[in-house]
This record gives structure tokens, sequence and C-alpha cells, in this order.
């Protein structure tokens, strides 16, 4: 597919938000992307993970895990279409960790996959577990790269979409500044002021 089309099934679904959000990664932004809108409808779920099994079927993957909440549907899909199997991290004492059983073999090929990146925070933890663990980590993918392109992962990355949102720390935002009401829609909870 391409950017329009991405984009399209975005807006259809109601998944890209306008107003001023508070991000995972503590920055404030006027755009924020609710993936769980367009994951909800396996059609649509099932043409953005296509994008990424096709990059990745030929690596042989045998485990794609993602992090709990916004990567486990992503996961569970890109899995289901290259035949491997899927997993999903938690944060245990503030660290992302495997548990309900999940495990990864050392030298098992890896998939990191995650809906949202902005700042590459949890995707990074993801694969830094990963790599504690024994992975062979093949690569990284997303569904959407805010930052188009701009976060760097020592692994080979893709993302179906990039799209260059606007974001600010707190203490320079104009939204905040105009008294703009601040919404976390995110999957961690956060304390608003």
């Amino acid at each position: 597919m391409n950017k329009t089309e991405v984009l399209n099934i975005f807006k259809a679904t109601g998944a890209l938000l306008e107003g001023h959000f508070l991000l995972t990664s503590g920055l404030h932004s006027p755009q924020y992307f609710q993936c769980a809108l367009v994951l909800q409808d396996p059609i649509q779920a099932q043409k953005l993970c296509w994008e990424i099994a096709c990059q990745y079927i030929s690596e042989k993957i045998k485990v794609v895990v993602g992090p709990a909440i916004g990567g486990i549907v992503v996961a569970q899909e890109v899995a289901r279409l290259i035949g491997a199997r899927a997993i999903f991290t938690e944060r245990e004492d503030n660290q992302m960790a495997l548990r309900r059983g999940f495990y990864i073999k050392a030298g098992e090929r890896v998939l990191v996959v995650e809906d949202v990146v902005t700042t590459g925070g949890s995707i990074k933890e993801v694969i830094g577990l990963a790599k504690s663990l024994g992975a062979d980590i093949r690569g990284a993918a997303f569904l959407v790269d805010r930052s188009q392109g701009k976060i760097e992962f020592d692994i080979p990355s893709f993302a179906v979409f990039e799209m260059d949102v606007v974001t600010y720390q707190q203490t320079e935002c104009p939204l905040c500044r105009q008294g703009v009401p601040l919404v976390k829609p995110g999957s961690r909870k956060a304390e608003i002021n």
C-alpha cells in the first residue's frame, strides 16, 4: 500500500485523532494515532499487518513479540500471517518482562513489533529483553513511525506508515498555553495536571 492508502484507512476508522494529547513518551502533540480503532477491524488489521509480514516472511521468524498493549494485536496478526508464535511483554517493576508462561529460546529468530513509535522507548526495551534471552532479532516493525524514520535501532526496521507529527515538551507546548484540554488516550496511566 502507498502512504495515501494507509492514511485513508486511519482516517476512515477514526484512528487519527486531532486535539491535545499526552503521549506515552511524555511529549504533547496535536495528533494521536489510536491504532486500536483500526485494529478492531480484522480486515484492516490484516491489510496493515500484511505489509509487515511481506518484509519479514523470508526471515523464517519463529516468534513475533510486541509490548502490551499496543503491540499485542500487531504481534498476533503478523505471527498468523507468517506462521510464527505470537507473544507480548508487560511491565513488571517498571521494566518489560515476559509473563504468562511466554518465553524466547536462545537462537530463536524474533521479530519485534509495535503499533506506534514516537521515541522508540518501548520497542527498544523489548529488543533489549529479547537480546538478553539470546534471541536472534531479525528486525523491528511498526504500523506508524511518528518520527518519520528519525529513530535509530541497531537492527533493521520497517514502518508501514511514516508521519512526522509535531510534538512538544510540556514547558514549550502552545496547546497548553492556549488552555486546550490535555487528553491521555494511550495504554499507560499518567497524571494530567
